[in-house]
């Protein structure tokens, strides 16, 4: 049974069943606490918290999800996936316990024919939890299980929350027997292998709080209507469908292996660590192309860094397969045939989801043959002072700087007879986590503070006005101090303030939140950010200027007239240069990101190249005669299917509803599902002045302008600034550049003319210096400040003029010299210096080390430096003792 197809029979079974049928969310979340959607329950967290009342009383849907806490398992086992889809079925205070089993053992336990799935009732056992008696009742009554298959577990296996204060209950766990190949009799219970989880049934009836641990909590009471949330795993149900022994070897998963089998050829299932970058490479790329469908792009930090580690894992895995050359485009295409059956836009998409792919690969490629090249020079370096292990600091800043896997730098290091200090490169990566953990943990806590939203929310949505009214009347609903919700705030407090309706625009779609003020009955509070904490309620962030805001008060929202004239010009600039983009580079070059405030906009594309300044012009020339055209600028509400039939641009990764709101300017020439605030006609935004073009990543350009008067001001800034050229130089305008080459190559001609005086006169000291030498251990050292030296390149050339001069004993030359207000050390060393043990890098961190720096270099001519230029003397005293001693 192919996967595609057990997804289908869950939807239909169900919806046969009276649930509502919910389309897959985004793997980008809104959840603050999250990057991902990492289960079937992160859309329906609103519900299933109280905090947004439910649209249906029971639900199902197939979830895409991302999980990658368990990547080092990936390969390893048989269910461990980083995209994975979860099956699931939801109850908001309709069917509990018994509707949930009921409905879970008549889908698997049906025959196919019926439209079920066709488990054996033999091969199928329970888990409950410990203290859960209803629901081990309700499995022997629906599906006479006896008891023996009826494992009583813990709240350790048994027991959900989100790890917060807030609902919580008792789960029930639906395992499949695999056999006695697979493990041990004793059930689930006793081996988790052999017996395979393939459904959680979680019975959310209970508040918690006191939260201490995953298992040590307090229950408060009953939640005042009892959700049933269940997640039955599709790629678990598909392997034991298809009779193979792991997900990877399913059908969405399997062409990917095959295709890095036949670009290796290595054969799958001759060797066990073969057999585990195959199933890594399969894995990671479906999860990479997904998260560019849902609009992720490669990048250092956030989500953008999970799928350039997920990229960079796939392209290590297939260089320990012995493949150097690039696979992307291969690998990605088989990908994409296994899935787009089941997610479309990896195929209607797959020009901007392969630029992504192809880029990022090439960059690595990059990345690994540089990051070679100083694991090499570390490799040398430390055979050469006669270590036989590589630093476990060299190999982080191998991993953390230039993304070199560790795996990598272990294998070169033994190729080369070197270990690798693995505890110190641990601890270090220890104190990375460290680190993330607590900005993750920082994140957990904004989830756990909306629930404060759930009162607020329950009056229904906000309903924003700001479309056609600046001025907006309502009540206030809640008041918000610090999180904690008071029933008033005062002069000088910051608080938060809810209201019914308001004029005021929230942050969203790339428009930054409108200015204003909110009045009432002798109060007044600025806004400082208007947002939404939650979907569909808006919250203002003020500070009381005047009185006190009370809940129950009248207000009335003031917007800033002219910020928010400026900032629709500027919103509606955006669409104008995203469609002159498209016109002159094509449908590929799609957003991928912007932001628009008063007179400022920034544009995120796919792109792969830098824009000419004739290609910037062009774009620029198209805008503006948009905006010469006076087009007309219309907006329309219609459901999500007819906006995309009728050509509508949406934001990748961006979540929309069924509803949606389309902006045209000039008919279908810019035609946008937006939510912002827009001009009229396209003459308000009066100008458009591209002022910047510039990268964002691989295959990633952004382009910045400034509109309305802020791009004239900036015109009229550069035409001040050629008035004076011209007046300065005696030269008229259209002359100004050939006079200012001239004026540079004249520059360049004298800088060299210099440059030559000065390496003369370095020269001229040469004799001098080289007669100042003494002896120091086993060699003559030549140990002298120079003073102040125009560059550090000079330095090296007097102190190599200098050793050479010395002659073919056994010599060193240190010079130090200041550059600014940093002082240089350059040690210099000849064949029977070397000989006799000196070495210029070891040396040179003698001398940083006095400096309070850092150094290093080659045996034969090796720099340091520091911040202490008052020590340079004490530096070179300090080579000189080191040569001393080595002579001992």
């Amino acid at each position: 049974m192919k996967t595609a197809e057990i997804a289908q029979r869950y939807l239909d079974y169900f919806e046969k069943n009276d649930h509502t049928i919910v389309p897959s969310a985004s793997l980008v979340t809104d959840d603050p606490s999250l990057l991902f959607t990492v289960a079937g329950m992160v859309p329906f967290i609103p519900y299933l918290t109280g905090v947004v009342p439910a649209p249906y009383p029971r639900a199902a849907d197939v979830q895409k999800c991302i999980r990658t806490n368990d990547i080092e398992e990936v390969g390893h086992t048989a269910r461990h996936g980083t995209f994975f889809q979860m099956l699931g079925n939801w109850s908001f205070g309709d069917y509990f316990k018994e509707g949930a089993i009921s409905y879970a053992w008549e889908l698997l336990t049906s025959s196919e024919s019926e439209g079920g799935l066709g488990f054996a009732e033999r091969d199928l056992w329970v888990t409950v939890y410990q203290d859960d008696d209803e629901a081990a009742e309700l499995w022997q009554k629906i599906a006479g299980l006896p008891v023996e298959r009826i494992q009583r577990l813990g709240r350790e296996d048994n027991y959900w929350s989100t790890g917060q204060p807030g609902p919580a209950g008792p789960c029930s766990e639906i395992y499949f027997d695999r056999g006695p190949a697979y493990g041990r009799e004793g059930g689930p219970a006793v081996d988790d292998n052999r017996f395979t989880e393939i459904w959680n049934l979680v019975f959310m009836q209970y508040a918690i709080t006191n939260v201490r641990s995953k298992i040590d909590f307090d229950i408060i009471g009953d939640l005042p209507a009892k959700n049933i949330d269940t997640g039955m795993g599709l790629e678990r149900v598909a392997f034991i469908k298809q009779g193979v022994d792991n997900m990877y070897e399913t059908d969405q998963v399997r062409p990917v292996l095959d295709r890095a089998v036949e670009l290796s050829g290595r054969r799958y299932g001759a060797d066990h660590e073969d057999d585990v970058r195959f199933r890594v490479i399969a894995d990671h790329v479906r999860s990479s192309l997904m998260l560019l469908s849902d609009g992720v792009t490669p990048a250092n930090d956030g989500r953008g860094y999970i799928l350039r580690r997920l990229m960079r894992r796939s392209v290590r895995a297939m260089r320990l397969l012995g493949v150097d050359a690039p696979t992307f485009p291969e690998l990605f295409a088989a990908s994409r045939d296994a899935m787009k059956d089941a997610y479309p836009v990896v195929e209607t998409d797959w020009q901007r989801i392969s630029q992504y792919a192809v880029a990022e690969e090439e960059t690595f490629l990059r990345t690994l043959a540089a990051g070679s090249t100083i694991l090499d020079l570390a490799v040398e370096d430390t055979k050469k002072t006669g270590g036989s292990t590589l630093s476990g600091p060299e190999a982080f800043l191998l991993h953390d700087t230039y993304g070199f896997p560790i795996d990598l730098t272990l294998e070169i290091a033994e190729e080369a007879g070197l270990s690798v200090d693995r505890a110190a490169f641990d601890s270090l990566m220890l104190e990375q986590r460290n680190r993330a953990k607590a900005d993750a943990k920082s994140r957990k806590r904004a989830f756990a503070d909306q629930s404060v939203y759930r009162d607020f929310r329950a009056h229904g949505e906000t309903v924003f006005t700001g479309y056609t009214d600046l001025e907006t009347e309502s009540r206030v609903l809640g008041v918000l101090v610090d999180g904690v919700s008071v029933d008033r705030a005062r002069t000088g407090q910051v608080a938060e303030v809810i209201l019914a309706e308001t004029a005021l625009y929230a942050e969203s779609g790339g428009q930054v939140a409108d200015k204003g003020v909110i009045v009432g009955p002798g109060y007044e509070a600025d806004v400082l950010d208007v947002q939404k904490p939650v979907p569909g309620l808006i919250s203002h962030t003020v500070q009381i200027t005047t009185g006190e805001v009370a809940v129950g008060e009248p207000a009335t929202t003031v917007v800033d007239a002219a910020n928010r004239r400026a900032a629709r010009q500027a919103h509606s600039a955006t669409h104008l240069v995203h469609a002159a983009l498209r016109d002159t580079l094509g449908k590929s070059a799609t957003q991928a990101g912007s932001l628009n405030r008063a007179g400022y906009l920034r544009f995120d594309f796919s792109w792969g190249q830098s824009l000419s300044p004739q290609t910037r012009s062009e774009i620029e020339e198209i805008a503006n005669n948009a905006v010469r055209d006076n087009l007309e600028v219309t907006t329309r509400v219609l459901p999500l299917d007819q906006a995309r039939e009728l050509g509508a641009v949406a934001l990748f990764g961006e979540k929309y509803g069924d509803t949606v709101r389309m902006v045209d300017i000039g008919g279908p020439w810019s035609r946008e599902l937006c939510a912002g605030t827009h001009v009229s006609t396209s003459a308000e935004v009066g100008l458009i002045n591209l002022v910047g073009e510039s990268s964002v990543g691989a295959a990633n350009r952004r382009v910045e302008a400034l509109v309305g008067l802020d791009a004239f001001r900036d015109l009229a800034a550069e035409r001040a600034i050629v008035s004076q050229l011209t007046s300065s130089l005696k030269t008229p305008r259209d002359q100004l550049p050939a006079r200012i080459a001239e004026l540079t190559a004249s520059l360049k001609a004298a800088e060299k003319r210099i440059a030559q005086f000065e390496a003369r006169a370095l020269a001229d000291r040469v004799p001098q210096l080289a007669n100042t030498a003494t002896t120091a251990g086993r060699v003559r050292v030549v140990a002298q400040s120079i003073g102040a030296a125009s560059s550090a390149d000079d330095v090296r050339s007097l102190a190599l003029q200098i050793r050479d001069r010395m002659g073919e004993g056994p010599a060193v030359v240190a010079l130090g010299a200041t550059l600014g207000e940093r002082a240089t050390v350059v040690v210099a060393t000849n064949d029977g210096a070397r000989a006799a043990g000196a070495k210029a890098g070891a040396l040179a961190k003698v001398a940083a080390a006095a400096l309070g720096g850092g150094g290093g270099g080659r045996d034969d001519v090796a720099q340091g430096g520091g911040t202490d230029a008052g020590a340079l003397g004490a530096a070179l005293d300090a080579v000189a003792a080191e040569l001393a001693a080595q002579g001992e």
